[in-house]
């Protein structure tokens, strides 16, 4: 029994692979970085880190594999030095950072690390030098000396005047009473400091960047005799309000606080939780034009769905930011969050005037402009700012916008301005009509439409749409772009104007001189009745053209023959409905007549059979009709066909013989000359 558990267990551990079995405990986003950095240092000797300097400032990064191939940070451009990578040291002649730091008390170590300025400070008090060199066990985040070098003037002032209350308090909060490494640098956790239990906000990024109180960590996990310490770029300070107490007390959030309150989301920015709210000041509400503001302070969801636009669902410090990201609202949308330089960026906007005002709950960022959610905006403001700004013209010129700035359940079937290059059309009763038909009467999403559905629109027309493997069309127009659900409505953008159907099959052939000759030949061949009724059918119709270029004899003799002529003229009727856009490279589709056809589209112009298509998407309520000017042949008159598929089943017939007969085998050579022969 053991023996089998033992076999049970190494057959597990082999189907994991030899990760499963050799690897040790994961490692932080930070320990991988820094992993990385020795990589890419290890030409240069023993414990050698790459680093990415920043040119022109002091800033430098240990490098992940993104950033050491594009070279950049927040899009400037970096240099590589190679250093000692954390507790190590170079020996003099001697490759690379061979000796291991000496391990001296927490004192000594802020010497060692770059954070002289620390030791300093921790010298002028009387109490806190005794505990840094005494027995314990402690983690201090000691701010690197050109932190306290960028301190406002007064608020140093403050602390140096004071230096057994002030100064003494201020460096208890950047100390634990107990040793923390990085791998126990969790995101969203909170530390108790030494200073009153205080909370200190961590947060571990996945790009390995490591952040206290959003001060970012420079080099970690420098070992002590009693303790650790961690070198950071900020002097911290102690965090007491919350979100929304931060939103009370500041003057630039007069109108956002109204909006709060009204909205009823203040018991989300004091609760619980680790948020980012990207704030919009008052000017920023002041950049909305009046009417637009006032509807949506005056609407509750969409008052509400705009707040939720501005809160990002996990803290973000801006030193975690080295390049841009996606990051999710409550709302559910998606805002890339990026950096330029020293600016923090929102969907590629420079809009964040003021960063890292941190809450227990969080931080904050303040805006200076609105970022307003599709879900808050009417039909008309999601239709002016998309590509299809041309047919939002011809709406205003019909006389019909006001059907998208009103509050009924509509859905604007949008061309795209591309639709238009070559000219706008004329205004007239017609084209109202038209337009109104581009214009649904509900609120649609596109992942709910189904193959078959119909779709009643303003114009009193009922539209059909289509789900083909790579498009959803609605009638002959296929959706370009993903949908954009405004507060009423929702706009799909279409990539051509809508053709709705205005009567069947045989209607439109009857309508139309060039297929006068074809529907004189549906009546001879008995098909009126088929393309006259309810169905589903993609004809490829033969134009008089294509007719007449039969040599006289042999059009005589199809248009005499109203079997033979049935049977063609089938084979010209798929048996579902093809638009344009459905067909991709290549679809077989099945004709009437049994056989397939081979229609391909490649650069705009649609064949079937290789044949040209001059004109597609002819729509008609049983189908759709495209024009060509050739007959095309099933394949069973086409004598070579013939002779292939002839040939194809002798050789089928003879391999199922030969499994059966060892002498058929020596017949091999004799019977596939006869098949050549009947190729040929």
């Amino acid at each position: 029994m053991a023996l089998l558990v033992r076999l049970l267990s190494l057959g597990v551990a082999l189907a994991l692979g030899p990760a499963a079995t050799l690897a040790g405990p994961s490692k932080s986003p930070y320990q991988l970085v820094l992993q990385h950095s020795r990589l890419r240092g290890r030409q240069h000797g023993p414990n050698v880190c790459a680093v990415q300097k920043v040119i022109g400032t002091n800033k430098k990064y240990f490098t992940n594999c993104k950033q050491w191939y594009q070279r950049k940070i927040c899009g400037k451009s970096t240099v590589i030095s190679y250093e000692c990578c954390p507790g190590y040291e170079k020996v003099p002649g001697e490759k690379g950072c061979p000796a291991a730091l000496p391990l001296s008390n927490l004192y000594e170590t802020l010497g060692i690390v770059g954070s002289s300025t620390t030791q300093l400070y921790t010298d002028r008090t009387e109490k806190l030098r005794p505990e840094m060199e005494g027995p314990g066990s402690f983690t201090i985040f000691a701010p690197s000396n050109e932190a306290w070098a960028s301190l406002p003037a007064e608020v140093l002032d403050s602390l140096v005047s004071n230096v057994n209350i002030e100064l003494l308090n201020a460096l208890r909060y950047h100390m634990v009473d107990r040793r923390v490494l990085t791998d126990e640098l969790k995101h969203g956790m909170a530390l108790t400091s030494m200073y009153q239990n205080s909370n200190i906000q961590i947060h571990h990024y996945p790009n390995g960047i490591v952040t206290v109180n959003c001060a970012r960590l420079l080099k970690a996990d420098h070992h002590a005799t009693n303790g650790v310490v961690h070198l950071i770029d900020k002097v911290i300070s102690t965090v007491t309000n919350n979100i929304q107490q931060i939103i009370e007390i500041e003057d630039t959030f007069e109108t956002l606080r109204a909006a709060v309150a009204a909205s009823g989301l203040n018991t989300v920015l004091e609760g619980d939780g680790q948020f980012t709210l990207l704030a919009p000041t008052n000017e920023a509400f002041e950049k909305i034009p009046a009417e637009t503001l006032n509807r949506i302070l005056g609407d509750p969801e969409a008052l509400r769905d705009l707040l939720n636009n501005h809160i990002l669902k996990s803290a973000m410090c801006a030193e975690a930011i080295v390049a841009g990201m996606s990051m999710e609202t409550l709302q559910g949308t998606t805002l890339e969050v990026g950096c330029s330089g020293d600016m923090l960026t929102i969907n590629g906007k420079a809009v964040i005037s003021n960063k890292d005002i941190l809450a227990t709950n969080g931080v904050i960022h303040f805006i200076d402009e609105l970022l307003i959610p599709d879900s808050a905006k009417m039909l008309l403001e999601l239709a002016t700012e998309s590509d299809v700004s041309t047919a939002v013209d011809l709406l205003k010129q019909a006389g019909l916008s006001t059907h998208l700035s009103g509050k009924e359940k509509l859905t604007f079937l949008a061309p795209l301005n591309s639709v238009f290059k070559d000219g706008v059309p004329h205004i007239d009763a017609q084209m109202k009509n038209l337009l109104l038909n581009h214009i649904v009467k509900d609120q649609l999403a596109s992942k709910y439409l189904y193959h078959g559905q119909t779709l009643d629109t303003l114009g009193g027309k009922k539209l059909r749409v289509f789900v083909y493997r790579n498009s959803l069309c609605i009638e002959n127009s296929c959706i370009a772009a993903h949908d954009k659900r405004g507060r009423y409505g929702t706009l799909f953008t279409m990539d051509r104007m809508l053709t709705p159907p205005m009567g069947t099959v045989m209607d439109v052939l009857k309508g139309d001189n060039r297929f006068s000759m074809l529907v004189a030949a549906i009546q001879s061949a008995g098909l009126m009745e088929t393309l006259n009724r309810e169905g589903v059918y993609t004809v490829f119709a033969p134009t008089n053209e294509a007719f007449q270029a039969l040599p006289p004899e042999e059009l005589n003799r199809l248009l005499g023959n109203a079997e033979e002529l049935n049977n063609i003229l089938k084979y010209h009727i798929g048996d579902e409905i093809l638009v344009s856009g459905g067909i991709g490279a290549l679809v077989r589709l099945k004709s009437l007549q049994g056989d397939k056809l081979e229609v391909s589209s490649k650069n705009n112009v649609v064949s079937v059979n290789k044949e040209p298509v001059t004109e597609t998407d002819i729509m008609a309520t049983n189908g759709v009709v495209y024009a060509i000017t050739s007959i095309l042949q099933p394949p069973a008159n086409r004598p070579q066909e013939r002779g292939d598929e002839l040939a194809d089943s002798a050789l089928e017939i003879f391999k199922q013989a030969s499994a059966f007969s060892r002498v058929s085998l020596l017949l091999a050579p004799v019977y596939q000359r006869l098949l050549e022969r009947m190729k040929h």
